[in-house]
């Protein structure tokens, strides 16, 4: 995409940061972005950030990406997660022949999509396509999808179709959202507003073209898609998202310290030794992990963008730095959350809802604890087991 490009969604993102600010409240009570400011987000092209240039889409470079739901998770957690995981789902379709893409799109593109890449069911093949039949859980963003991407276990009659390396056959196939059904379970602590509710699918017919195997490489060739980069540029967003929401954490406490006091003390918060060592370490926590990601997701996609293939300590950095700052975000969170004392458990301060939020988020597969192990294993000269290395 162009440099113009780049600059106006993050400016679109910038934008709309106060409007989510001024919706927190309204998304925690309905479980979900509220549909006007989800509107405005889908207008900005927010949600469909990696969809194909191919296709009708932005194809937007990660660190544009990461810039976007970084600016909407400093002010929700909950509506830079929807810009998060509707961004990842939306690279998914670079799987797909392009006409397929511009059909579920639409002219001009408007892919908005939710759902799971955990197998929840079940797709038995028939002429023309599959029938499909299932639950998934965690389709954050249901509610204003337009298409629901649902991994199965590919069937042969009543047992599952083996592979050659004998696991089960997984496919992936996408649903239009008038074929599933919600099953209302979102209840929990963290990221209340990200609607992340189960669906359901009953005996539903999927064109085979709007399918493919979970393990298929793109058939996009652009560096955004590139089979090594693949788990790096799909969860870039997922790093921006916790650190948004630590950076939102220690704006909130600056905010809070220069006004409030305590119980025990008339003493300001920004005037106690304590509160500004915190603030001190959390701001150098966020701004370390942030600089990483920045230097090795960036390395990595010049060199993507020059046509060479990345070495596999350019991957094993990226991941790094990913899973590294998602892990930092929640440190620093802990840092600003306990230096406000009682202040912070009020569920009208937004570092109350930072911290349920933060936790919430590094619960994501991009912040598995293995993968500093896998990293641990690529930089030690060995070759990890996991996907994506």
């Amino acid at each position: 995409m162009t440099e113009d490009h780049d600059t106006e969604i993050v400016a679109a993102a910038i934008r709309l940061a106060p409007a989510a600010r001024a919706a927190r409240a309204e998304a925690e009570q309905m479980r979900q972005t509220p549909p006007a400011l989800a509107a405005e987000i889908t207008k900005a092209g927010i949600y469909q950030m990696y969809f194909p240039r191919s296709m009708g889409g932005p194809e937007t470079p990660p660190l544009t990406a990461f810039r976007v739901v970084e600016e909407l998770s400093k002010a929700d957690g909950s509506v830079g997660w929807c810009a998060m995981i509707g961004t990842a789902l939306s690279m998914n379709v670079a799987r797909l022949p392009i006409e397929v893409g511009r059909e579920m799109a639409g002219d001009p593109a408007d892919y908005r999509g939710a759902g799971s890449a955990r197998p929840g069911g079940h797709a038995w093949p028939v002429p023309g396509g599959f029938r499909v039949k299932g639950r998934w859980n965690f389709a954050s963003g249901i509610q204003n999808a337009r298409w629901l991407y649902a991994t199965c276990v590919e069937m042969d009659g009543d047992a599952p179709r083996v592979g050659p390396s004998g696991a089960p056959v997984l496919r992936a196939l996408w649903v239009p959202r008038a074929e599933v059904t919600i099953v209302d379970t979102w209840s929990v602590m963290g990221m209340r507003g990200t609607g992340s509710q189960d669906f359901t699918v009953d005996d539903v017919f999927v064109p085979a073209h709007r399918s493919c195997l979970s393990a298929e490489p793109p058939r996009e060739k652009g560096p955004l898609y590139h089979p090594r980069s693949w788990y790096v540029h799909l969860w870039t967003p997922s790093a921006a998202n916790a650190l948004g929401v630590a950076r939102g954490a220690i704006d909130a406490l600056t905010d809070l310290a220069a006004t409030e006091a305590s119980t025990l003390s008339t003493n300001l918060l920004r005037d106690r030794s304590a509160v500004q060592t915190r603030i001190g370490e959390a701001e150098a926590i966020v701004n370390a992990a942030r600089a990483y990601v920045l230097d090795a997701v960036g390395r990595l996609w010049r060199t993507l963008c020059a046509g060479e293939e990345p070495t596999d300590p350019q991957i094993a950095q990226a991941r790094l730095a990913l899973v590294h700052a998602m892990h930092e975000s929640v440190r620093a969170v802990d840092k600003v959350f306990h230096a406000a004392g009682t202040n912070a458990i009020y569920t009208r301060h937004p570092l109350e809802r930072a911290f349920r939020d933060v936790h919430v988020a590094v619960q994501h597969g991009a912040a598995l604890p293995s993968y500093f192990e896998s990293a641990g294993k690529v930089l030690l000269g060995l070759r990890p087991t996991e996907p994506g290395w």
